[in-house]
């Protein structure tokens, strides 16, 4: 089998990657925290919209181009961060540059996944954007913006629902210790700490426009959107974080219906098709 043909189904590339990890990475990448209710009700709440297809529309010639932070991508989709991609592929985040490149879509890199910033940034010309955790002061996170502007990202992003690291027992009950998390805790105090107070601390400093991922209520988008947030990135982590959460896709309307146009508005949590896009 040509490597064009390697993967036809969704299904194969799961099953590939099952068979290549050890069940530590594995686990880690497939699990959330506790019993995983926030997870499966991401895909519930997608699984609960339905269609209505109308008929007898030319679709011949089909568009799927969009924007993002005002520039045109292949597609409405981004690929996320991810922490210790390193795990499961040894190029990780460098590795993802060139596939997105290559298919025209944007790259969000998390601060914790190798090769890091600048490698990553150089290993392909892609539209990027850089999600910070935060675990230092302000001065350890004014760096952090420096070297992503330096390096060519077009937007700065914190994550925003991880003020303290969750309960994943999967990972618990594997054993499985995480080689970029702390082992000490080192530096976690600060996004503890993490308030609306650096969000207006950074607007004020910046032109790199912002993002804040983990926006879970219209509540909060709506605080953001009054401090001059330009994306509101609802996500709730993949279910990673919280137990007993929505789905994030069940939030989304009232936050679209809230920020009305003010900001832009990107969601993860279940999407695995175009269908769901769409």
């Amino acid at each position: 089998m040509s490597s064009a043909d390697s993967f036809l189904t969704l299904q194969e590339i799961v099953a590939a990657a099952r068979r290549n990890l050890a069940p530590g990475p594995w686990n880690y990448l497939v699990g959330a925290t506790e019993t995983e209710t926030t997870m499966r009700r991401n895909r519930q709440a997608l699984d609960s919209i339905a269609f209505r297809p109308r008929v007898l529309n030319n679709v011949s010639k089909v568009d799927t181009h969009s924007t993002f932070l005002g520039k045109k991508v292949r597609l409405p989709v981004m690929l996320a961060p991810v922490g210790g991609m390193e795990s499961f592929a040894k190029g990780a985040a460098a590795d993802a540059a060139k596939g997105a490149a290559q298919f025209g879509i944007p790259q969000m890199l998390s601060s914790v996944c190798q090769p890091g910033l600048e490698a990553t940034a150089a290993a392909a010309d892609t539209l990027r954007v850089f999600q910070l955790y935060v675990r230092g002061d302000d001065a350890w996170v004014d760096d952090w913006v420096r070297r992503a502007k330096a390096n060519g990202f077009t937007a700065f992003c914190m994550t925003v629902d991880s003020a303290h690291y969750s309960r994943r027992e999967r990972d618990l009950a594997g054993r499985f210790a995480k080689p970029w998390r702390p082992v000490d805790g080192a530096g976690m105090e600060f996004q503890a700490a993490l308030s609306w107070d650096q969000v207006r601390r950074y607007k004020s400093k910046y032109d790199l426009p912002l993002i804040l991922k983990g926006i879970a209520t219209v509540e909060d988008a709506e605080i953001a959107v009054s401090e001059g947030v330009e994306v509101i990135y609802v996500s709730n982590h993949g279910g990673r974080q919280l137990d007993h959460g929505l789905g994030s896709t069940a939030v989304l309307p009232e936050v679209l219906k809230a920020v009305n146009g003010r900001a832009e508005v990107w969601v993860d949590g279940g999407y695995m098709r175009g269908s769901d896009i769409v």
